[in-house]
């Protein structure tokens, strides 16, 4: 499945700043003499990743973004473009500079639930991916595990959803519709019934098995109505999921939305993952 460009430059400041400080600064160490460092970032979207983690790790980098959406990765390069301070073109390989940092980018578009080693074989240090893992299999999980360790190759991810949710103030749907929002969480997004909340439990159960060392760590939203429209999208969509799966009245979602239009927070549990060999 894709999402807006829309939707995920709605979500980047939140992202950004949800991400666990204290496991990104592992990585950072982890990395730090590696120079170029070369990063593949599976499910890329929009680049969003890639401006999070860039400014963390050593001076020259050399980025592979992967997705299978044609639109969102010119939509990327157009995002980094503007992003960065200075960009040039080295045939398709996109040359930026930001912050001290020099960038090397190349884009592939690769059908990541059928074809993982596309990504992993061209030449990679570490494999990265934001808000990903729960909308793959558990299946998938595990034979992507399989596929790393085969390669030696570690992960970090950030903001996989974990199922945890609270609105303030409490509305009496709240349960049903959390219990709906899961069951379409775990429906399948083209890599097989999804692990939705189950995905950050299946990653590091996965790759413990494959011997890797594995830290976890929190990386919540708090959403506020100060940052502008994501609450309301973010009920938005959650209403819309839930219609589609039919197991909640569509008078209580209807009650629900009108209610979150006006919420005046939202915590949503996410979980960051690095699982080294």
């Amino acid at each position: 499945m894709s999402f807006s460009a829309e939707w995920l430059a709605l979500r980047e400041p939140v992202d950004h700043g949800s991400t666990s400080e204290k496991l990104r600064a592992e990585v950072a160490q982890a990395f730090a003499h590696n120079d170029p460092l070369r990063i593949v970032d599976m499910g890329c979207g929009s680049g969003s990743n890639l401006r999070g983690l860039a400014p963390s790790l050593p001076q020259n980098q050399h980025w592979t973004l992967v997705d299978w959406d044609a639109a969102l990765l010119a939509h990327a390069r157009e995002a980094l473009t503007q992003w960065a301070e200075s960009s040039n073109a080295d045939g398709q390989t996109l040359v930026l500079e930001k912050a001290g940092k020099h960038l090397r980018v190349n884009f592939l578009q690769a059908d990541l639930a059928r074809h993982v080693e596309h990504a992993l074989d061209i030449g990679v240090d570490l494999v990265t991916a934001a808000a990903f893992f729960d909308l793959v299999s558990e299946d998938w999980i595990e034979a992507f595990a399989k596929a790393m360790a085969a390669r030696k190759l570690p992960l970090y991810t950030v903001l996989t959803y974990d199922g945890f949710e609270r609105w303030s103030p409490a509305h009496p749907a709240d349960a049903a519709m959390n219990a709906a929002f899961h069951a379409h969480q775990r429906s399948d997004k083209g890599f097989g019934p999804a692990a939705g909340p189950a995905a950050a439990g299946a990653l590091a159960r996965a790759f413990a098995q494959q011997g890797y060392g594995v830290q976890c760590e929190s990386s919540p939203w708090n959403i506020t109505p100060a940052d502008g429209d994501l609450l309301a999208e973010l009920a938005r969509g959650a209403a819309n999921a839930v219609r589609e799966t039919g197991l909640v009245d569509s008078a209580d979602i209807d009650s629900w939305l009108a209610a979150r239009m006006s919420a005046q927070t939202c915590l949503i549990g996410h979980e960051d993952v690095f699982a080294r060999p």
